[in-house]
């Protein structure tokens, strides 16, 4: 469950890291938006790397990384419609229906 929860929480900051300037830095120079991903970026790998050293131990590389995909949507999802206000679209499930399929293949 550690793995999990750090990775969860990796997966936020990495969200934000990658799309949040979409909206809180739209009209900010460029470099500004690349020094504030990379300043958020900084505190997921503090947290992702020792969740996947964590996971290693129980789990395999391609099982971490199915895991990661299947919490990368689910943490995507709220953020894309709470926080950037984006429509929910019945794309997000055949996704995330996809990704399951996926967990299902790697964790059988």
């Amino acid at each position: 469950m550690r793995t999990v929860f750090l990775l969860t929480l990796s997966n936020v900051f990495m969200t934000f890291a990658w799309y949040g300037h979409l909206k809180g830095l739209r009209t900010a120079p460029l470099y500004l938006a690349v020094l504030a991903s990379w300043g958020i970026a900084f505190f997921e790998y503090l947290i992702q790397v020792p969740a996947n050293r964590i996971g290693y131990n129980d789990f395999s590389l391609g099982q971490l990384k199915i895991m990661q995909e299947v919490i990368a949507l689910a943490v995507f999802v709220p953020f894309a419609v709470l926080y950037m206000g984006q429509p929910l679209k019945l794309d997000y499930l055949w996704a995330g229906l996809c990704l399951g399929g996926a967990a299902y293949f790697i964790f059988r």
